[in-house]
């Protein structure tokens, strides 16, 4: 189990690791097509590995199958939408935002991924505990899919923290940590997400769901306005084409 669950913070390690071997700062077209990959795999892990097991997970209900989903999926973005705005941050284009702090640019910037990364480790967990629980139709494959696609966008994740940083004058070490830092978030979600679902079974289909809603929030609130900035956002677009292709088959292909 605890392999399955490390294998997106592994993508965040390996990312934040580029600041080694990439100059010092991130081109606009790199970021953007980073962003766009990210938010691909994001929506189709939302889709396919969420929303979808979620209705078959209550089926039961007949045509209201829908309605877990559908409440799980708005507690998930109005949970994100109380964090953007309790915990001050700043957005990956460095726009501030949230309430009044001392923090500095470099841990509002840390602050602001840790915060994306959390509905990434709640989805991971959530799903492991699907197919420990036997409650819905997702087998150790599908959980090891979802594991391995959010690694593979986790990867540029991890090189838009560190670079921005090491641009902004921090060291390349100090850059690699806090961006590695930034993902250690991602297992302790998992980790609480499975002792959460294996005491409330019944509720599956909806924490499946919220997890579903929560990353969904950071798609349209962060990734899509990063991808979509600037001259040649088509390349932010043909990269979440991607992104997402690439995680809906692995998660039909594994699944």
């Amino acid at each position: 189990m605890l392999k399955v669950i490390l294998i997106p913070f592994l993508g965040t390690v390996l990312g934040s690791a580029c600041v080694f071997l990439l100059r010092r700062e991130m081109g606009e077209n790199l970021k953007r097509s980073m962003s766009g990959f990210a938010a691909g795999v994001m929506v189709a892990a939302s889709v396919w590995s969420l929303l979808i097991p979620a209705m078959e997970g209550a089926a039961s209900l007949g045509k209201f199958a829908f309605v877990p989903a559908v409440a799980g999926f708005w507690i998930g973005i109005l949970f994100l939408l109380l964090l953007d705005n309790v915990v001050p941050h700043m957005h990956v284009n460095h726009e501030k935002e949230g309430p009044k702090s001392g923090l500095s640019g470099t841990a509002m910037l840390v602050f602001a991924v840790t915060l994306h990364n959390i509905p990434e480790g709640m989805a991971v967990g959530v799903v492991y505990a699907g197919f420990l629980s036997g409650n819905v139709d997702i087998t150790a494959l599908g959980a090891l899919a979802l594991s391995i696609g959010i690694a593979i966008q986790n990867f540029p994740e991890g090189a838009i923290i560190s670079m921005p940083l090491r641009a902004e004058g921090l060291s390349r070490k100090k850059s690699f940590v806090y961006g590695v830092l930034s993902g250690a978030v991602e297992p302790v979600a998992a980790l609480f997400m499975i002792f959460f679902a294996e005491h409330f079974v019944p509720a599956m289909p909806y924490l499946l769901s919220f997890a579903a809603g929560a990353m969904i929030y950071v798609v349209v609130e962060e990734l899509i306005p990063e991808m979509s900035e600037g001259r040649h956002s088509n390349i932010g677009t043909v990269f979440f084409a991607v992104g997402f292709s690439l995680m809906m088959a692995l998660d039909v292909a594994l699944g």
